[in-house]
C-alpha cells in the first residue's frame, strides 16, 4: 500500500474511533460541535493531504437534475400530503431557529460533502478507501441514533436498522458515486434542500416515520438511477444544448405545479383546499369532494344568508350553509346548518370562528383523504 493511503486509512481510522466514542460512550457532536469537529478534521486533512479544487465538467447539468428531480418529488409528497393530511411545522423564522436548527445544519452538511469529496480524491480509486468512506459517513449520520437507541430487544434493533441504517448505507453509496463523479455541489445542493424545507416551508406532509425512512432509502436510489443514465448518454455539442433547453423545461413546470399545490393545501393564503369528510351537505358537497375556501379576512359584514362557509368547532374544520346573521355592538353571530340535516346545527358559529366560503367544490379529489382517515 503506498505511504499516501496508510496516511489516509490512519485518518480514517481516527475519525471513526471518534464517532464511536460519541455513539457508545457520550453524545458530544451535537449542533455546534460537530461544526467544530469537521472544521477541523478539513484544517487537519489540508495540512497532511492538501485539498483539490472541484473542478468537474458535468457538474452543471447534474445540478440541473438534481434540481429536477427534487420539484418532482416535492410535487408528489404534497399530493400525498393531499391524501395523508399536512402537519405544520414551527416557527423557525427568528434568530433562535435559525441559530439553533437552521444554520448548524446548514454548515453540517456543506463541511461533511467537502470533507467526502477530499477522502475520495485522495483516496485515487482505492476499493478499501472507498469502502471504508462510506462506512466513515453511514456511521456519521447514525451515531446519534445509536446513542439514544436501546437495543435491549430484537424489535428495537430492528427499528434501528430499518428506520436510521439502511437509509443510511443507501444514502451514503449514492452520495460516494455522485461525488466522484461531479463533486460535493450537486450533493450539496439535494441535501440543503430535503434536510432544510421542514425549517422553510410553513405546512409539510405528515409522513410518518415509517414512511419517512422509506423515502431515505429509495429516494437516493432513484436519483442514483437518473446521474446514472445521465453518464450512459452519448455527449456531443448539439445533444448538451438540446439536453440544457430540455431541462429548462422540465424545471419550469414542476416548479409551477410545486407552487400551486403548497399554495391551496398550506391554508397560509387567499385560497386553500379542504377535503369534506361527511355527507351534511349533500347533495351540492358530497363526502370524498374538496372544496375551495377564500377566506374573507375578517370582513364578516360581508357574509349573506345562503352563503356556504367554512369554520372551526371543536378543533374541526366544518362546510355549513349560513340560515342566520345576527349582530350586536358589532360582534356577529351565525347560525348554520347542513344541507342533508334536519335540524340546525346546536351551537353558535362567533367571529373567530369563521374561515371563509365556499364557492367550488372538485368531486371525489378528496376520497383518499376521507378513506385514510376513516
Amino acid at each position: 500500500m503506498k505511504k499516501s493511503y496508510k496516511k489516509m486509512l490512519l485518518f480514517q481510522i481516527i475519525i471513526f474511533f471518534i464517532f464511536l466514542l460519541n455513539s457508545f460512550v457520550s453524545n458530544i457532536l451535537g449542533g455546534y460541535n460537530f461544526v467544530v469537529f469537521l472544521l477541523l478534521s478539513l484544517v487537519i486533512f489540508k495540512f497532511v493531504f492538501g485539498f483539490e479544487k472541484d473542478r468537474h465538467r458535468y457538474t452543471k447539468d447534474i445540478l440541473f437534475e438534481v434540481i429536477i428531480f427534487l420539484l418532482i418529488y416535492f410535487v408528489f409528497i404534497y399530493l400525498l400530503g393531499v391524501i395523508i393530511g399536512f402537519a405544520k411545522t414551527g416557527d423557525y423564522y427568528n434568530w433562535y431557529g435559525l441559530t439553533t436548527f437552521i444554520l448548524p445544519l446548514t454548515l453540517t452538511i456543506i463541511l461533511k460533502e467537502i470533507l467526502r469529496y477530499m477522502i475520495l480524491k485522495k483516496s485515487e480509486g482505492n476499493k478499501l478507501l472507498l469502502i471504508i468512506s462510506i462506512i466513515i459517513f453511514t456511521f456519521l449520520d447514525v451515531t446519534e441514533a445509536i446513542y439514544y437507541n436501546k437495543f435491549d430487544s430484537g424489535y428495537n434493533i430492528f427499528i434501528f436498522i430499518a428506520l436510521s441504517l439502511f437509509p443510511a448505507i443507501s444514502s451514503n453509496i449514492v452520495f460516494t458515486y455522485i461525488t466522484k463523479k461531479t463533486g460535493y455541489k450537486p450533493i450539496i445542493l439535494y441535501l440543503l434542500i430535503t434536510r432544510l424545507y421542514v425549517y422553510l416551508i410553513p405546512i409539510v406532509p405528515d409522513l410518518n416515520e415509517y414512511l419517512t425512512s422509506i423515502v431515505g432509502l429509495i429516494l437516493p436510489i432513484i436519483l442514483l438511477t437518473r446521474v446514472y443514465q445521465f453518464f450512459e448518454k452519448e455527449k456531443d455539442a448539439d445533444v448538451e444544448r438540446d439536453y440544457k433547453k430540455k431541462n429548462l423545461g422540465s424545471i419550469i413546470i414542476p416548479a409551477v405545479l410545486m407552487v400551486v399545490i403548497v399554495y391551496f393545501t398550506s391554508g397560509y393564503f387567499h385560497y386553500y383546499a379542504l377535503a369534506i369528510a361527511s355527507g351534511s351537505m349533500d347533495p351540492k358537497i358530497k363526502k370524498g369532494d374538496v372544496v375551495i375556501v377564500e377566506k374573507i379576512d375578517d370582513k364578516y359584514d360581508t357574509l349573506e344568508v345562503g352563503q356556504v362557509i367554512a369554520f372551526k368547532h371543536s378543533g374541526v374544520v366544518v362546510v355549513h350553509r349560513l340560515i342566520n346573521i345576527i349582530e350586536e355592538d358589532g360582534h356577529y353571530y351565525f347560525y348554520t346548518k347542513g344541507d342533508a340535516n334536519k335540524t340546525e346545527d346546536n351551537y353558535v358559529v362567533e367571529e373567530e370562528m369563521v374561515i371563509g366560503t365556499v364557492n367550488l367544490a372538485i368531486p371525489y379529489v378528496g376520497l383518499p383523504t376521507v378513506w385514510l382517515n376513516g
